[in-house]
């Protein structure tokens, strides 16, 4: 498979072999699996503490009394019930336990195909343009291969003029408009906007590009050796708008 090359100013400039991971059969459902089971193997083990509910002093009156037999608090005379799950500020009947762990098991074989079919998506127009993704010139080639200088850019301002140069900067637009507030609980616990994922970049390591780029909204950077099927699928969702310079392309030869 090849792919034309771009220059900085956004011209094509000639044309690369793409190495054989972007040949890779495409299986939306290897995909999915495999990203479900990294978010699943991520979460961290959670419970409350043993003695939760039954930090009070308490007694049972015992048969015969014509009342529950549950245990009962010894500084109110014996009236209030407490520690069972139905009374106030009682124990949980099932609550999680911290010692299960959660996690799903998938194949090596499999998780490595789905890492080369979510490489190999990125590939495909149609669906970069269905996962929702701005693009501003229509006759660009997927993935988006830039020459070297690229990885020289250590500004974001020149970043910046690269993606509108490109004709993607409007999806980095499209992130930063689609900053909202999180539903639920995870706004109390230092996450409370989400956002959209925008572009990712794949840069070698040790590259200006790494920090340049990091600081736009919604965009992800990686390097070769540290690029994930959750920065090529962000939830399962495969087709995401990427760039690649020229050497990182090369250095995935054995993916």
């Amino acid at each position: 498979m090849k792919t034309k090359i771009y220059k900085i100013d956004g011209d094509a400039k000639g044309e690369m072999d793409l190495p054989a991971a972007f040949s890779e059969e495409i299986r939306p459902d290897i995909v999915k699996r495999a990203v479900e089971a990294s978010e699943t193997n991520k979460k961290q083990p959670y419970g409350p503490s043993e003695e939760a509910g039954m930090r009070h002093a308490t007694e049972m009156q015992g048969i015969g009394q014509g009342m529950a037999r549950v245990q009962r608090l010894t500084q109110y005379g014996g009236s209030r019930a407490a520690k069972t799950p139905q009374t106030r500020g009682g124990r949980r009947a099932h609550p999680p336990k911290p010692e299960h762990r959660p996690k799903k098991k998938i194949n090596k074989k499999e998780r490595a195909k789905a890492r080369r079919s979510a490489l190999a998506a990125t590939t495909k127009k149609e669906l970069v343009e269905k996962r929702g993704h701005e693009i501003d010139d229509g006759s660009l080639e997927f993935p988006l291969v830039v020459e070297k200088g690229i990885e020289d850019i250590d500004k974001t301002k020149d970043a910046i003029d690269l993606l509108k140069n490109l004709g993607v900067y409007s999806d980095v637009n499209r992130a930063k408009k689609g900053k909202t507030i999180r539903a639920g609980k995870g706004k109390r616990r230092n996450r409370k906007y989400r956002r959209p994922k925008s572009i990712l970049v794949v840069l070698p390591e040790g590259t200006e590009g790494l920090r340049a780029f990091s600081n736009l909204p919604g965009v992800t950077v990686k390097t070769p050796e540290t690029l994930t099927i959750e920065d090529l699928s962000p939830g399962g969702d495969m087709g995401r708008l990427s760039i690649f310079s020229v050497k990182s392309v090369n250095q995935m030869e054995d993916w």
